[in-house]
């Protein structure tokens, strides 16, 4: 299983950047640079070794203060840029 990692940079949120690490299909870490630090370490713990797939599913379309998209929403964009086999 190959490890990988990304860096991405998220839109229309208060959080600066996500570094996800990845293996297996699955999330090992979730760092967040920026934005409301309880909620989002508690996201992150929650998602450890969860399929992206389903982490994609349950973030994705997610609002925050009608902006139109959320740290979890943007966190599904992140996602999406592993390539999942």
């Amino acid at each position: 299983m190959e490890k990988q990692r990304i860096s991405y940079v998220p839109t229309g949120v208060c959080s600066k950047m996500f570094v996800i690490d990845a293996e297996g299909g699955r999330i090992k870490n979730l760092q967040v640079i920026g934005g409301c630090e309880g909620n989002l370490r508690g996201l992150s713990t929650l998602l450890i070794d969860m399929k992206i797939e389903d982490a994609i599913k349950k973030l994705e379309g997610i609002d925050c203060h009608e902006k139109g998209t959320s740290c979890p929403d943007q966190i599904a964009k992140a996602l999406r840029q592993f390539s999942v086999s």
